[in-house]
């Protein structure tokens, strides 16, 4: 038994499983919004596990997927696979299982999130074959990562509307951007490999642009939905909070300075998702 803990425990390290944080607190957002304030206790249990399920699935898979790319890069290749502390089959394995657990959860939700669960897993898994072919493998991770809020609404409303896709499309820029920050520091790697991104495509200063823009619209598709939704003063704080952290995000990272990508990727990202759920939330329980 210890030694099974032991490989789980290897596996949740290989996947860098606290950063769940990225998509979960958005994924609450999409539940309190459908919920219009705290939604019931039974339905964020499954929102809950639905997500651990999909992102712990979609992590492995991309981990598999990339395991021999991650062998040739310095920056990766003390990867668990490539560096031999997890084995191919006991990765398959687990990526089975969490997505099993992910579907088990949609069907606990309702109808039309057990229906959609497939397609939802199939999206998350294509994600890890698209830097082979094409520089928008950013944009596709910003969609994997919108279904977050929108399922959360699916599964309190049984039904799709437009706020919660304008929330997905909030989510699916910042990812897009924020990953562009972080795809910096392969560029001459996926020039050797033939492998895709916006900065190979553009170069790094061009890039950086890019980033900005996705996340104004980020911050733009976050704004429209306040109207639809009746959202007030905490709300419209929580979006300068994003602002800023934004702001800071880019401040960080320069063309001739890559040092602080990991603060910029992780701990800033981090606070943002976790402090606008925290004021969408207050809006909708305590009024602005």
């Amino acid at each position: 038994m210890k030694g099974l803990w032991g490989k789980v425990k290897m596996i949740l390290e290989m996947i860098k499983f606290e950063h769940t944080v990225f998509a979960l607190p958005f994924a609450f957002m999409g539940c309190f919004l459908a919920a219009g304030g705290f939604p019931p206790w039974g339905k964020l249990f499954w929102i809950v596990v639905a997500m651990v399920g999909a992102r712990t699935g979609a992590m492995c898979f991309n981990r598999l997927v990339d395991a021999d790319i991650d062998a040739k890069n310095p920056r990766t290749k003390e990867r668990h696979i490539p560096a031999g502390k997890v084995s191919k089959s006991e990765t398959v394995l687990f990526i089975i299982l969490s997505y099993g657990i992910f579907v088990f959860a949609a069907k606990m939700l309702n109808p039309l999130c057990f229906k959609l669960a497939p397609w939802a897993v199939l999206l998350v898994s294509f994600y890890s074959f698209t830097k082979r072919f094409t520089w928008a493998s950013h944009l596709v991770l910003g969609l994997s990562l919108s279904l977050a809020p929108i399922g959360a609404w699916i599964a309190i409303k049984g039904t799709l509307n437009l706020p919660p896709v304008l929330v997905g499309l909030g989510v699916a820029f910042w990812v897009g951007g924020f990953d562009i920050l972080y795809s910096l520091q392969d560029v001459e790697f996926d020039k050797k490999e033939g492998l895709h991104s916006i900065p190979r495509l553009l170069g790094i200063e061009k890039a950086l642009w890019v980033a900005r823009g996705f996340h104004a619209a980020s911050v733009l598709m976050f704004l429209l939905v306040a109207p639809l939704m009746h959202l007030g003063l905490f709300y419209f704080l929580g979006l300068l909070v994003m602002g800023g952290l934004l702001f800071w995000e880019h401040r960080l990272v320069s063309p001739n300075d890559l040092s602080k990508i990991d603060v910029a990727f992780f701990t800033v990202n981090g606070y943002l998702s976790v402090a606008f759920f925290i004021f969408t939330a207050l809006d909708l329980m305590v009024g602005g």
